[in-house]
């Protein structure tokens, strides 16, 4: 009994002194940080599937769909999701199931072509999709509007006249033609977003000028010749590029495209309306791998279209970059100079703590209300003053005193600014009282000191808070969409244009982006995969972003570490 009285003990001390050594602690938080890790891996990796998976070539089936009392009707769509649903909830909406199954299986289809059926998709019931089979002809075609295009290609025309009926040369000519079709489309982007548009601007800057010299009271005989001669010059160039355009124009709809649907109706589209056509039953896997990567390569490169729901979202990529990069060039030298001034020259006392205090508060203020402070601080105040003394000439139309990518950076600067300046100010802390004395005792003034030796020494502080404040940054939506954001820019804020950054233009952004596309998009089925494959890209741009803020610090980590010791 004493013996097990003994062994009692040294296991309720020996338990003690485990808990007493913190290691539950240790233990209980290396899990909470696996778990972190873990669901932050899991929502990517359903992020990535729900999003990647859209750009995958998936099979098109032609089946028949059986209604109870109804005629059967043929259907080819691509198969979706499938989810089960209860019998009176099928009832209450109208569908004749049997009372005796409690529950069915409701598959969502894409039938696609959209001009003939009014949408693209429809939940059907699984049961009654019968006779499925997946023919190799069965054709997909993407187009500039309206959306997918599902049937057989039963013949390609030149201006009307058929060239070539259903055979086996005929996907072959549709491809020959199409690779014309499409090398002129570029063409035609080219003059108009390249040529044509770089002849507006200048025209629309001629005007400017002219209304310019108007307001100053310097209009002259000779100063208005000079105008109207380059304005002349100017006019001649657009009539020969949109006699050119033209002609693009005339040679691009020659071909064009017929293709069978269900039902047996037929539909006839210019080869200048499709994108791409392709044949998905009859692709191989190293063909689907292609087709994959061209898709997701159009994603990350192209412009938007089909109201964001097609395409790519390039201007988005740019936009938010863009913004970021200006952001960091105006939140960095601000918030150095604020923590230098109250860790360096400030006295300490009531009002230094005060503004510590404001500042850590200034953090947690909501996004929104800077948002609102941009809007009316900047666009309308400075914006306005702005437009009044270096661009009457334009007015009433603003060019600084409305939203844009400069005033849009300056909000989420000052959003930031609170992050990058306790950050800064801890690094400066950090920095040993020694080395400063022992500078100033070598005869360097302390103006001297602090530009050579704590601030370089501090760097990677700096960066630190830049990098919190990119992250913060980069994903803010709701300031955006009072400062400049818009749902589609006309044109990005860089171009071949002097002043080739333009910061009075608004811009696409990818947070806003995902935003509209998921909640103000007319066509909801369309749109939830792009808002998964957004998501994904812009955590991927924050981490790019992210990667080269820490490269950059460790960098200079590296390079003053021997100073610290």
């Amino acid at each position: 009994m004493s013996q097990q009285k003994s062994i009692t003990r040294t296991r309720a001390g020996s338990f003690s002194e485990w808990y007493a050594s913190g290691q539950p602690w240790v233990w209980f938080t290396g899990g909470a940080v696996a778990l972190s890790g873990l669901m932050v891996v899991g929502l990517l990796a359903l992020i990535a599937i729900r999003g990647l998976g859209h750009f995958w070539p998936a099979p098109i089936i032609e089946a028949v769909y059986v209604e109870p009392g109804e005629a059967p009707r043929p259907l080819i769509a691509q198969l979706g999701y499938s989810e089960t649903v209860s019998t009176a909830r099928l009832q209450s909406a109208g569908i004749p199931v049997d009372g005796d199954q409690e529950f069915y299986e409701r598959r969502l289809v894409k039938v696609a072509n959209r001009d003939v059926y009014g949408a693209d998709f429809r939940y059907l019931l699984d049961d009654w999709i019968q006779q499925r089979t997946t023919p190799e002809t069965l054709s997909v075609f993407e187009r500039l509007e309206w959306g997918d295009l599902y049937g057989y290609l039963i013949s390609v025309s030149e201006h009307g006249e058929p060239i070539a009926g259903e055979g086996d040369d005929l996907w072959s000519v549709f491809k020959t033609r199409h690779a014309r079709a499409r090398d002129l489309y570029h063409q035609i982007e080219h003059i108009q977003e390249g040529a044509i548009g770089s002849v507006n601007y200048e025209l629309e800057q001629l005007r400017l000028r002219e209304r310019r010299l108007e307001l100053e009271n310097r209009v002259t005989d000779e100063a208005l010749a000079r105008i109207q001669q380059e304005r002349d010059t100017l006019n001649a160039e657009y009539r020969a590029l949109q006699q050119e355009l033209d002609a693009l124009n005339a040679a691009i709809e020659r071909d064009s495209i017929t293709v069978r649907v269900q039902n047996e109706q037929t539909v006839t589209v210019s080869l200048a309306e499709v994108v791409r056509g392709y044949r998905p039953n009859a692709m191989s896997l190293l063909g689907k791998l292609r087709f994959y990567f061209a898709k997701i390569w159009e994603f990350v490169s192209d412009d938007p279209r089909e109201a964001n729901t097609e395409g790519g979202v390039f201007p988005a990529i740019f936009g938010t970059v863009l913004m970021v990069m200006l952001m960091s060039v105006f939140v960095t030298p601000f918030g150095v100079v604020a923590a230098l001034y109250l860790r360096e020259y400030a006295k300490q006392g009531v009002v230094t703590r005060v503004i510590r205090i404001a500042v850590n508060n200034l953090a947690g203020v909501p996004s929104i209300v800077y948002g609102v402070f941009g809007l009316g601080f900047f666009v309308y105040a400075l914006g306005g003053s702005i437009d009044q003394l270096f661009f009457p000439a334009a007015l009433p139309s603003p060019t600084f005193g409305t939203g844009g990518i400069f005033w849009a950076s300056l909000t989420l600067a000052l959003l930031t600014l609170p992050v990058v300046i306790v950050s800064t100010e801890e690094g400066l802390a950090r920095i040993p009282r020694s080395l400063r004395e022992a500078s100033l005792a070598l005869g360097a003034t302390k103006a001297e000191t602090l530009w050579k030796i704590v601030l370089p020494m501090s760097s990677p502080a700096m960066m630190t808070g830049l990098i919190l404040a990119i992250a913060r940054a980069a994903g803010e939506v709701a300031p955006l969409m009072l400062v400049g954001v818009v749902k589609l820019a006309p044109s990005l804020p860089l171009d071949g244009n002097f002043p080739y950054l333009h910061l009075d233009r608004k811009f696409m952004h990818l947070g806003f982006h995902i935003y509209d596309v998921g909640f103000q998009s007319p066509n909801v089925e369309a749109a939830r995969p792009l808002v998964y494959a957004t998501a994904l890209l812009l955590v991927l741009v924050i981490v790019i972003l992210n990667l080269a803020a820490v490269r950059i610090r460790n960098r200079l980590r590296e390079r003053y570490r021997a100073l610290e010791h």
